[in-house]
Protein backbone atom coordinates (compact mmCIF):
# COMPACT_ATOMS: atom_id res chain seq x y z
CA UNK A 1 0.00 0.00 0.00
CA UNK A 2 1.22 3.55 -0.68
CA UNK A 3 2.27 5.56 2.38
CA UNK A 4 0.57 8.78 3.36
CA UNK A 5 2.77 11.80 4.04
CA UNK A 6 1.98 15.04 5.82
CA UNK A 7 3.66 18.21 4.59
CA UNK A 8 5.30 20.36 7.25
CA UNK A 9 2.87 23.20 6.68
CA UNK A 10 -0.05 20.81 7.30
CA UNK A 11 1.01 19.73 10.78
CA UNK A 12 -1.58 20.49 13.41
CA UNK A 13 -1.63 20.33 17.19
CA UNK A 14 -1.90 16.56 17.28
CA UNK A 15 1.52 16.32 15.67
CA UNK A 16 3.36 19.24 17.28
CA UNK A 17 5.19 19.10 20.60
CA UNK A 18 4.83 21.96 23.05
CA UNK A 19 7.18 22.84 25.87
CA UNK A 20 6.18 20.66 28.84
CA UNK A 21 4.84 17.76 26.78
CA UNK A 22 6.00 14.34 27.96
CA UNK A 23 6.48 11.44 25.57
CA UNK A 24 6.15 7.83 26.73
CA UNK A 25 7.57 5.08 24.52
CA UNK A 26 4.80 2.53 24.14
CA UNK A 27 6.53 -0.37 22.41
CA UNK A 28 9.78 -2.07 21.59
CA UNK A 29 13.06 -2.21 23.47
CA UNK A 30 12.54 1.35 24.77
CA UNK A 31 9.04 0.74 26.17
CA UNK A 32 8.40 3.00 29.16
CA UNK A 33 11.21 5.44 28.44
CA UNK A 34 10.24 9.09 28.67
CA UNK A 35 11.20 12.46 27.21
CA UNK A 36 10.32 15.95 28.45
CA UNK A 37 10.11 18.51 25.65
CA UNK A 38 11.47 21.94 26.48
CA UNK A 39 11.35 25.33 24.80
CA UNK A 40 14.09 26.06 22.31
CA UNK A 41 13.67 22.80 20.41
CA UNK A 42 10.68 23.90 18.35
CA UNK A 43 9.12 23.06 16.03
CA UNK A 44 9.20 19.33 16.78
CA UNK A 45 7.03 16.30 16.11
CA UNK A 46 7.18 12.85 17.65
CA UNK A 47 7.47 9.27 16.47
CA UNK A 48 4.45 7.03 16.15
CA UNK A 49 5.69 4.61 18.81
CA UNK A 50 5.42 7.38 21.44
CA UNK A 51 2.36 8.63 23.34
CA UNK A 52 2.18 12.32 24.24
CA UNK A 53 0.71 13.60 27.50
CA UNK A 54 0.09 17.17 28.65
CA UNK A 55 -0.14 17.91 32.35
CA UNK A 56 -2.86 19.83 34.15
CA UNK A 57 -2.21 23.04 36.08
CA UNK A 58 -1.78 21.26 39.42
CA UNK A 59 1.25 19.24 38.39
CA UNK A 60 4.62 20.24 36.96
CA UNK A 61 5.66 18.32 33.83
CA UNK A 62 9.22 18.25 35.18
CA UNK A 63 7.92 16.63 38.37
CA UNK A 64 6.09 13.89 36.43
CA UNK A 65 9.19 13.39 34.31
CA UNK A 66 11.27 13.08 37.49
CA UNK A 67 8.87 10.45 38.78
CA UNK A 68 9.50 8.35 35.66
CA UNK A 69 13.14 8.05 36.75
CA UNK A 70 12.25 6.28 39.99
CA UNK A 71 12.37 2.58 40.79
CA UNK A 72 8.63 2.69 41.47
CA UNK A 73 7.96 3.71 37.86
CA UNK A 74 10.44 1.10 36.52
CA UNK A 75 8.65 -1.60 38.53
CA UNK A 76 5.28 -0.47 37.14
CA UNK A 77 6.59 -0.66 33.56
CA UNK A 78 8.01 -4.14 34.15
CA UNK A 79 4.73 -5.36 35.62
CA UNK A 80 2.30 -3.84 33.10
CA UNK A 81 4.04 -4.32 29.76
CA UNK A 82 2.89 -7.16 27.53
CA UNK A 83 5.70 -9.24 26.01
CA UNK A 84 3.60 -10.59 23.12
CA UNK A 85 5.60 -10.03 19.92
CA UNK A 86 7.43 -7.12 21.48
CA UNK A 87 6.98 -5.31 24.81
CA UNK A 88 4.19 -2.74 24.69
CA UNK A 89 2.01 -0.55 26.90
CA UNK A 90 -1.07 1.10 25.44
CA UNK A 91 -2.47 4.56 26.01
CA UNK A 92 -5.15 3.47 28.46
CA UNK A 93 -2.61 1.61 30.55
CA UNK A 94 -0.38 4.69 30.71
CA UNK A 95 -3.45 6.67 31.83
CA UNK A 96 -3.87 4.23 34.72
CA UNK A 97 -0.41 5.04 36.09
CA UNK A 98 -0.88 6.47 39.58
CA UNK A 99 1.53 9.25 40.56
CA UNK A 100 1.67 10.86 44.02
CA UNK A 101 1.00 14.59 43.68
CA UNK A 102 2.32 16.70 46.58
CA UNK A 103 1.69 20.46 46.75
CA UNK A 104 3.17 22.47 43.90
CA UNK A 105 5.87 24.04 46.08
CA UNK A 106 7.05 20.56 47.11
CA UNK A 107 7.09 19.52 43.47
CA UNK A 108 9.30 22.50 42.68
CA UNK A 109 11.70 21.64 45.49
CA UNK A 110 11.96 17.99 44.45
CA UNK A 111 12.54 18.97 40.82
CA UNK A 112 15.19 21.52 41.87
CA UNK A 113 17.06 18.83 43.80
CA UNK A 114 16.99 16.56 40.78
CA UNK A 115 18.19 19.40 38.56
CA UNK A 116 21.21 20.03 40.80
CA UNK A 117 22.14 16.33 40.69
CA UNK A 118 21.57 16.16 36.94
CA UNK A 119 23.85 19.16 36.38
CA UNK A 120 26.60 17.57 38.48
CA UNK A 121 26.18 14.29 36.60
CA UNK A 122 26.35 16.05 33.24
CA UNK A 123 29.50 17.97 34.25
CA UNK A 124 31.22 14.74 35.31
CA UNK A 125 30.23 12.94 32.11
CA UNK A 126 31.36 15.87 29.97
CA UNK A 127 34.74 15.91 31.69
CA UNK A 128 35.04 12.14 31.19
CA UNK A 129 34.37 12.58 27.48
CA UNK A 130 36.89 15.42 27.29
CA UNK A 131 39.56 13.26 28.91
CA UNK A 132 38.93 10.35 26.55
CA UNK A 133 38.91 12.71 23.58
CA UNK A 134 42.25 14.17 24.66
CA UNK A 135 44.06 10.86 24.16
CA UNK A 136 44.36 11.57 20.43
CA UNK A 137 46.07 14.87 21.22
CA UNK A 138 48.48 13.19 23.65
CA UNK A 139 49.41 10.57 21.05
CA UNK A 140 50.08 13.20 18.38
CA UNK A 141 52.07 15.37 20.81
CA UNK A 142 54.26 12.54 22.08
CA UNK A 143 54.85 11.23 18.56
CA UNK A 144 55.56 14.72 17.24
CA UNK A 145 52.77 14.55 14.68
CA UNK A 146 51.28 17.73 13.26
CA UNK A 147 47.60 18.50 13.62
CA UNK A 148 45.56 16.72 10.98
CA UNK A 149 42.60 19.01 10.19
CA UNK A 150 39.44 17.45 8.76
CA UNK A 151 38.87 17.98 5.03
CA UNK A 152 36.77 20.99 4.12
CA UNK A 153 35.93 20.31 0.48
CA UNK A 154 32.52 18.84 -0.33
CA UNK A 155 33.81 16.90 -3.36
CA UNK A 156 37.09 15.67 -4.78
CA UNK A 157 38.37 13.96 -7.89
CA UNK A 158 41.18 11.52 -8.64
CA UNK A 159 42.67 10.11 -11.81
CA UNK A 160 41.39 6.75 -13.01
CA UNK A 161 44.93 5.40 -13.00
CA UNK A 162 45.23 6.19 -9.30
CA UNK A 163 41.88 4.58 -8.52
CA UNK A 164 43.03 1.40 -10.27
CA UNK A 165 45.73 1.04 -7.62
CA UNK A 166 42.97 0.00 -5.21
CA UNK A 167 41.83 -3.61 -5.42
CA UNK A 168 38.24 -2.39 -5.04
CA UNK A 169 38.54 0.35 -7.70
CA UNK A 170 37.13 2.74 -5.11
CA UNK A 171 37.73 6.48 -5.32
CA UNK A 172 36.96 6.73 -1.60
CA UNK A 173 40.16 4.77 -0.95
CA UNK A 174 41.97 7.97 -1.99
CA UNK A 175 39.76 10.35 -0.02
CA UNK A 176 41.65 13.52 1.05
CA UNK A 177 41.08 12.69 4.72
CA UNK A 178 42.79 9.33 4.34
CA UNK A 179 45.59 10.80 2.24
CA UNK A 180 46.22 13.53 4.84
CA UNK A 181 46.46 10.96 7.64
CA UNK A 182 48.87 8.82 5.62
CA UNK A 183 51.12 11.80 4.84
CA UNK A 184 51.25 12.67 8.54
CA UNK A 185 52.16 9.11 9.58
CA UNK A 186 54.82 8.84 6.88
CA UNK A 187 56.72 11.66 8.56
CA UNK A 188 57.48 9.15 11.33
CA UNK A 189 58.82 5.66 11.51
CA UNK A 190 55.90 3.49 10.39
CA UNK A 191 54.90 0.06 9.11
CA UNK A 192 51.83 -1.65 7.64
CA UNK A 193 49.80 -3.45 10.28
CA UNK A 194 50.36 -6.80 8.57
CA UNK A 195 54.10 -6.57 9.30
CA UNK A 196 53.53 -5.90 13.01
CA UNK A 197 50.92 -8.49 13.97
CA UNK A 198 49.66 -11.92 13.08
CA UNK A 199 45.94 -12.30 12.54
CA UNK A 200 44.68 -15.13 14.73
CA UNK A 201 41.64 -16.91 13.31
CA UNK A 202 41.43 -19.97 15.54
CA UNK A 203 37.80 -21.03 15.22
CA UNK A 204 35.89 -22.43 18.17
CA UNK A 205 32.62 -24.24 17.47
CA UNK A 206 30.71 -22.63 20.36
CA UNK A 207 31.70 -20.42 23.31
CA UNK A 208 30.94 -23.12 25.87
CA UNK A 209 31.85 -21.81 29.32
CA UNK A 210 34.37 -19.29 28.01
CA UNK A 211 33.77 -15.54 28.28
CA UNK A 212 32.31 -14.29 25.00
CA UNK A 213 33.07 -10.80 23.67
CA UNK A 214 30.73 -9.43 21.02
CA UNK A 215 30.78 -6.06 19.33
CA UNK A 216 28.33 -4.67 21.88
CA UNK A 217 30.74 -5.70 24.63
CA UNK A 218 33.33 -3.11 23.57
CA UNK A 219 32.63 0.61 23.94
CA UNK A 220 33.37 2.84 20.97
CA UNK A 221 36.51 4.98 21.19
CA UNK A 222 37.42 4.10 24.80
CA UNK A 223 38.77 0.55 24.63
CA UNK A 224 36.71 -0.40 27.68
CA UNK A 225 34.25 -3.25 28.12
CA UNK A 226 30.58 -2.39 28.50
CA UNK A 227 28.02 -4.04 30.76
CA UNK A 228 26.49 -5.90 27.80
CA UNK A 229 26.12 -9.63 28.34
CA UNK A 230 26.24 -11.39 24.98
CA UNK A 231 26.11 -15.00 23.88
CA UNK A 232 26.68 -16.88 20.64
CA UNK A 233 25.46 -20.20 19.32
CA UNK A 234 27.85 -20.47 16.40
CA UNK A 235 31.54 -20.20 15.63
CA UNK A 236 33.83 -17.79 17.47
CA UNK A 237 37.48 -16.77 17.41
CA UNK A 238 39.67 -17.66 20.37
CA UNK A 239 41.88 -14.95 21.83
CA UNK A 240 44.61 -14.72 24.49
CA UNK A 241 45.61 -12.01 26.98
CA UNK A 242 47.38 -9.09 25.25
CA UNK A 243 45.72 -9.82 21.92
CA UNK A 244 44.16 -6.74 20.33
CA UNK A 245 40.56 -7.19 19.17
CA UNK A 246 39.61 -4.81 16.38
CA UNK A 247 36.01 -4.56 15.15
CA UNK A 248 35.82 -5.12 11.40
CA UNK A 249 32.10 -4.30 11.07
CA UNK A 250 31.53 -0.55 10.70
CA UNK A 251 35.12 0.36 11.66
CA UNK A 252 34.12 4.00 12.21
CA UNK A 253 32.55 2.76 15.45
CA UNK A 254 36.15 2.37 16.60
CA UNK A 255 35.82 -0.73 18.77
CA UNK A 256 39.31 -1.77 19.88
CA UNK A 257 40.01 -3.79 23.02
CA UNK A 258 43.27 -5.02 24.54
CA UNK A 259 42.39 -8.44 25.89
CA UNK A 260 42.84 -8.71 29.65
CA UNK A 261 42.00 -12.43 29.74
CA UNK A 262 41.61 -15.42 27.46
CA UNK A 263 38.23 -16.06 25.87
CA UNK A 264 36.29 -16.17 22.61
CA UNK A 265 34.87 -13.38 20.49
CA UNK A 266 32.64 -12.62 17.55
CA UNK A 267 34.09 -13.36 14.13
CA UNK A 268 33.37 -9.68 13.41
CA UNK A 269 36.64 -8.95 15.23
CA UNK A 270 40.12 -9.11 13.80
CA UNK A 271 42.17 -10.83 16.50
CA UNK A 272 45.70 -9.42 16.30
CA UNK A 273 48.78 -10.70 18.13
CA UNK A 274 51.94 -8.58 18.20
CA UNK A 275 54.82 -10.39 16.51
CA UNK A 276 57.65 -8.79 18.48
CA UNK A 277 56.75 -7.57 21.95
CA UNK A 278 60.23 -6.14 22.46
CA UNK A 279 59.62 -3.63 19.65
CA UNK A 280 55.88 -3.00 19.91
CA UNK A 281 53.75 -2.88 23.05
CA UNK A 282 50.30 -4.43 22.52
CA UNK A 283 48.86 -1.67 24.71
CA UNK A 284 50.48 0.97 22.49
CA UNK A 285 49.02 -0.66 19.39
CA UNK A 286 45.55 -0.67 20.99
CA UNK A 287 45.81 3.04 21.85
CA UNK A 288 47.03 3.99 18.37
CA UNK A 289 44.35 1.87 16.67
CA UNK A 290 41.71 3.97 18.47
CA UNK A 291 43.08 7.31 17.25
CA UNK A 292 41.61 9.36 14.44
CA UNK A 293 44.80 8.70 12.48
CA UNK A 294 43.56 5.14 12.00
CA UNK A 295 39.84 5.93 11.76
CA UNK A 296 40.65 8.40 8.98
CA UNK A 297 42.06 5.44 7.07
CA UNK A 298 39.50 2.74 7.86
CA UNK A 299 36.35 4.80 7.23
CA UNK A 300 37.43 5.13 3.60
CA UNK A 301 38.57 1.52 3.17
CA UNK A 302 35.45 -0.38 4.21
CA UNK A 303 33.35 -2.21 1.65
CA UNK A 304 29.66 -3.13 1.59
CA UNK A 305 26.57 -0.96 1.90
CA UNK A 306 24.25 -2.46 4.50
CA UNK A 307 27.01 -3.89 6.69
CA UNK A 308 30.27 -2.13 5.74
CA UNK A 309 33.37 -3.99 6.87
CA UNK A 310 37.12 -3.71 6.77
CA UNK A 311 38.16 -6.67 4.63
CA UNK A 312 41.00 -9.00 5.57
CA UNK A 313 43.01 -7.89 2.54
CA UNK A 314 42.68 -4.21 3.53
CA UNK A 315 43.31 -4.32 7.27
CA UNK A 316 46.87 -5.52 6.70
CA UNK A 317 47.61 -2.28 4.83
CA UNK A 318 46.69 0.09 7.68
CA UNK A 319 49.69 2.33 8.26
CA UNK A 320 50.75 2.41 11.92
CA UNK A 321 53.01 5.13 13.41
CA UNK A 322 55.89 3.67 15.42
CA UNK A 323 58.04 5.02 18.25
CA UNK A 324 60.80 3.88 20.58
CA UNK A 325 59.78 1.84 23.61
CA UNK A 326 60.03 4.71 26.17
CA UNK A 327 57.71 6.84 24.02
CA UNK A 328 55.31 3.94 23.55
CA UNK A 329 55.21 3.45 27.32
CA UNK A 330 54.57 7.15 27.95
CA UNK A 331 51.68 7.07 25.50
CA UNK A 332 50.24 3.97 27.18
CA UNK A 333 50.63 5.52 30.65
CA UNK A 334 48.96 8.76 29.57
CA UNK A 335 46.06 6.93 27.93
CA UNK A 336 45.63 4.68 30.97
CA UNK A 337 45.56 7.68 33.31
CA UNK A 338 42.89 9.35 31.18
CA UNK A 339 40.81 6.18 31.04
CA UNK A 340 41.02 5.59 34.79
CA UNK A 341 40.00 9.17 35.59
CA UNK A 342 37.18 8.99 33.05
CA UNK A 343 35.95 5.76 34.65
CA UNK A 344 36.05 7.43 38.08
CA UNK A 345 34.07 10.41 36.81
CA UNK A 346 31.48 8.18 35.17
CA UNK A 347 31.08 6.16 38.37
CA UNK A 348 30.70 9.41 40.32
CA UNK A 349 28.08 10.65 37.86
CA UNK A 350 26.10 7.42 38.19
CA UNK A 351 26.29 7.54 42.01
CA UNK A 352 25.15 11.17 42.17
CA UNK A 353 22.21 10.52 39.87
CA UNK A 354 21.21 7.28 41.56
CA UNK A 355 21.25 8.88 45.02
CA UNK A 356 19.20 11.83 43.77
CA UNK A 357 16.56 9.55 42.28
CA UNK A 358 16.42 7.48 45.45
CA UNK A 359 16.01 10.62 47.59
CA UNK A 360 13.24 11.85 45.24
CA UNK A 361 11.40 8.55 45.64
CA UNK A 362 11.96 8.29 49.39
CA UNK A 363 10.47 11.73 49.97
CA UNK A 364 7.39 10.78 47.97
CA UNK A 365 6.95 7.53 49.91
CA UNK A 366 7.35 9.42 53.16
CA UNK A 367 4.75 11.97 52.06
CA UNK A 368 7.03 14.99 51.70
CA UNK A 369 5.09 18.16 52.41
CA UNK A 370 7.76 20.73 53.25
Amino acid sequence: MPHEFVAAEEWDDKHILRSGDILFARSGATVGKTYLHTAGLDPAVFAGYCIRFRMGKDVLPSYVYGFTKTNAYASWVAAIQRPAGQPNINKEEFKSLEIPVPPIDVQRRLVAELDVARAERDRALAEAERLLGSIDQHVCRLLGLPDVPPPTQAAYAIRLGLAKQSATLSADYFHPERMTALRAIRQLSNAPLGQLVSFERQLVATPGSQRYIGLASVASHTGQLTDAVESAAGQCFAFEPQDVLYGRLRPYLNKVWLAAFAGVCSTEFHVMRVRDGSALLPAYLAVVMRTQLIVAQTKHMMTGNTHPRLANEDVVNLLIPLADMPTQQRIVDQATACQLEAARLRAHAETVWQQARERFEQQLLQGATA
